[in-house]
């Protein structure tokens, strides 16, 4: 049997940012900023953060003096990881790892900072961290594998999340390899996550990936402080491998251990919805702009997507094809391919346009349906195959790499676009750069407070819950 809980502890124990490679250190920064663009506007935008607020100060967890980004408040760590990762993940635009089905940064990141901040940790070991986390969460994705565990009914950014939250916890602590596989032994007994959200669009999909980075910073705490946690909390008989998903893969968590970077198989999306959705908006894109459409000019539209898009973004058709609220439009493909087709653009702002006619009408045109192609490549490729009808002509154009894909990543500029486009509201556009550069060169901080400071509006907005 794999020593899986063993092996993922000594590599988390054992990981320096000096070690790492170029290309991975560099990644993790970008991967960084890119959530952090996420946390700032999710923390400003998203309707379900003043509730989120209001139940963290009800409960304690709002006087301390853990950042929160986005917020001039300060809050307790465990709150900071609470509030941070949800609004990470509140915009739909968090980083995908599709070989995991996952979004690996929103439970890590937010439990590292926070950790960082307990300890007053430099940059280098929370990049090293981070990359730790990331490192658990998606390898454990990959050993269920992500697919078993989703037809089970599982959310595994939150299952996954909370291990890979409490490796990078446990690593800015500097635990030893025992203390990370107690760590890991104490998440076991907190890690869930339900798919059921997509019934009704519920906040419980946000909510449920920042209580993993909740999760994992009080594994990793409980076990500085010589909590014992579950032995084989991983492999075991009644570990998280074996009692989440039928027919796990438990050695494919240590393949590569250390030489092979899943971190650098992890995308970031260039569209806040779902990324199954992201080659048909980049086909709809192409189209529009190489044949100059018009709405009134398409007839029907037809989305090719793999088996796991059709579960997300194209079944029940008919729900799908009529969005009622953001989530419900993060988690619907006629809905991001109608915005792309009809306005030739698709960001944060354009949830707006939910109940505009022209999109309704436009959305009731586009069939999701699982196409035998498009599924044969994924999950190597998270590809999508537009068919549009229109001026009595069929247009097809298949996308095999979606723009942000590992294989199609951002660059510098365009992150910094993207994160620009997120933060500016919030911030203003001076301290917004000043956080971005801070950010990049994490590397060289002596400590997080800076950073996060940075990350406090100080122009007159109104926040969510306030």
């Amino acid at each position: 049997m794999a020593a899986v809980t063993r092996d993922l502890a000594a590599f988390t124990a054992a990981i320096r940012y000096e070690i790492l490679p170029a290309a991975v250190q560099e990644r993790t920064r970008f991967l960084v900023l890119d959530l952090v663009g996420n946390m700032l506007r999710g923390r400003h935008d998203a309707e379900s953060t003043a509730p989120l607020l209001a139940a963290v100060r009800s409960l304690g967890l709002a006087a301390g003096s853990a950042a929160v980004f986005g917020d001039s408040a300060r809050y307790t760590p465990a709150g900071a990881a609470l509030v941070n990762g949800t609004t990470a993940h509140s915009l739909d635009f968090d980083d995908t790892h599709a070989a995991g089905t996952l979004h690996p940064g929103a439970p890590v990141i937010p439990a590292a900072l926070a950790a960082a901040e307990m300890v007053g940790a430099d940059g280098k070991t929370v990049l090293a961290a981070i990359v730790a986390g990331y490192e658990v969460t998606c390898r454990l994705a990959l050993s269920l594998p992500g697919g078993d565990h989703y037809d089970r009914g599982y959310h595994p950014t939150a299952t996954c999340g909370a291990f890979g939250a409490a490796a990078a916890a446990a690593r800015v602590f500097g635990l030893s390899a025992g203390q990370v596989e107690d760590a890991f032994g104490i998440a076991l007994s907190q890690a869930a996550g339900s798919l059921q959200f997509l019934a009704n669009g519920a906040w419980t999909k946000r909510f449920q990936v920042g209580w993993s980075a909740l999760n994992g910073l009080t594994a990793a705490s409980l076990a500085r402080e010589g909590f014992r946690g579950a032995g084989e909390a991983l492999e075991g008989r009644a570990g998280f491998l074996r009692a989440y998903a039928p027919n796990p893969k438990p050695e494919r968590a240590l393949q590569g251990l250390g030489t092979e970077w899943e971190l650098m198989e992890t995308a970031v999306k260039p569209y806040p919805s779902c990324r199954y959705g992201h080659a048909n908006v980049d086909a709809a894109l192409a189209l529009r702009a190489e044949l100059g459409l018009k709405t009134e000019e398409i007839e029907s539209v037809t989305m090719g997507l793999p088996n796991k898009g059709m579960l997300l973004v194209g079944a029940p058709t008919q729900y799908k094809q009529n969005p009622q609220n953001i989530v419900d439009g993060q988690f619907s493909g006629p809905f991001v391919v109608a915005c792309a087709l009809a306005r030739g653009h698709f960001g944060w702002d354009s949830y707006a346009w939910l109940q505009d006619a022209d999109l309704r009408g436009l959305m009731k045109k586009i069939l999701p349906v699982e196409d035998a192609e498009v599924e044969a490549d994924f999950p190597e490729y998270m590809s999508g195959k537009l068919t549009v009808q229109a001026r009595g002509q069929t247009f097809v154009k298949k996308v095999n790499v979606p723009k942000g894909e590992p294989a199609n990543f951002l660059t510098e500029a365009e992150l910094r676009a993207k994160f620009h486009g997120l933060a500016d509201a919030v911030l203003g556009a001076d301290r917004a750069k000043q956080l971005a550069d801070a950010v990049l060169n994490l590397d060289k901080a002596s400590d997080v407070h800076g950073m996060l400071r940075l990350g406090a509006p100080m122009m007159a907005a109104r926040l969510a819950g306030e």
